[in-house]
């Protein structure tokens, strides 16, 4: 039986956009690599790294998300997106 995931509408429809772009990044997009982060999303970041669906890290090109075995589960069962 999956666990819900509690987090708002705006984190869900973020999370969305980053598990689609993570194609274009081998499984890992940067967080400014094909969008605009704003401090808004700031809020829904720490609400998606809470949820356990995934963690950044940071290199010399910037900030990068890694997505966690459930936020890869999360991307498939409710999007569809299968990411690396």
């Amino acid at each position: 039986m999956a666990t819900a995931i509690n987090i708002t509408e705006r984190s869900r429809e973020m999370f969305r956009w980053y598990a689609k772009d993570a194609g274009n990044w081998g499984g890992t997009p940067y967080l400014t690599g094909n969008r605009i982060f704003t401090r808004e999303d700031r809020g829904s970041l720490t609400q998606l790294k809470k949820a356990g669906l995934l963690t950044t890290c940071r290199d010399e090109f910037g900030e990068y998300i890694t997505f966690t075995q459930a936020g890869r589960d999360f991307a498939k069962n409710e999007f569809s997106v299968e990411i690396e």
